[in-house]
């Protein structure tokens, strides 16, 4: 499923559990034995982007703090990344092309430059999906952060620092490159974009893709 504008609603906390239990299973029984067809289940980019770290695989995931889709996904992607070998770098770009999706964005890209992204990003999709709160300031998303040690001010200042501003014309130019108009969207190593939509499928067909640049890349050493 994609997200293509924020609808609000709650998943259920032991479904998420039951799915990411499910998750290694599905993929150990399935990935080994599909064949993938480009153009169906993933598409080869006719404008590569070139990755951060060229000594790695790149999984790309375009997504958004106000798309569902994203909520249901977040846990089965962050665990599959911890599943990867140390060769596999999961890469996370917050889109703004919807409504109020840019002050969600700008809080992501201040959580990282804070050092509390990895800590409260799952949070922030709690208190939207489960709070039904809403952080549409910059001084929501300080109260928000003070709950993990950091300074009003300091958040503050961040949220509209020349950092964060440099972080979000990034992203937005990474997104018009890449042509993302749905989320979650996946990119493997700047090459590929999955095209299939229900997320057990979208890891499968990921991690297809990985083992794919993985045996080009030993291919080329020899």
């Amino acid at each position: 499923m994609f997200c293509v504008y924020p609808i609000v609603f709650k998943l259920e906390s032991v479904m998420r559990k039951f799915a990411v239990l499910l998750l290694g299973l599905v993929l150990s029984a399935v990935v080994q034995a599909a064949g993938f067809t480009e153009g169906k289940d993933y598409a080869v980019l006719t404008d590569p982007v070139r990755p951060a770290d060229a000594s790695k695989i790149e999984v790309a995931e375009v997504f958004s703090f106000l798309c569902p889709h994203c909520y249901h996904f977040e846990p089965l992607i962050k665990a599959w990344s911890k599943q990867q070998p140390t060769d596999v770098v999961l890469v996370q770009t917050h889109a703004s092309f919807n409504h109020n999706w840019p002050i969600y964005q700008r809080g992501f890209y201040t959580m990282a430059a804070l050092g509390v992204k990895d800590k409260a990003q799952e949070a922030v999709f709690t208190s939207i999906y489960v709070g039904k709160q809403e952080m549409l300031t910059a001084d929501a998303w300080a109260n928000f952060l003070a709950t993990y040690g950091v300074d009003k001010q300091k958040t503050l200042s961040t949220f509209n620092s020349f950092g964060v501003n440099s972080q979000v014309k990034q992203a937005d130019n990474r997104v018009r490159d890449l042509k993302i108009t749905s989320t979650p969207s996946l990119i493997i190593d700047g090459r590929f974009r999955v095209l299939v939509s229900k997320h057990e499928d979208m890891l499968k067909v990921a991690q297809f893709l990985v083992d794919k640049v993985r045996a080009e890349r030993a291919a080329a050493k020899h």
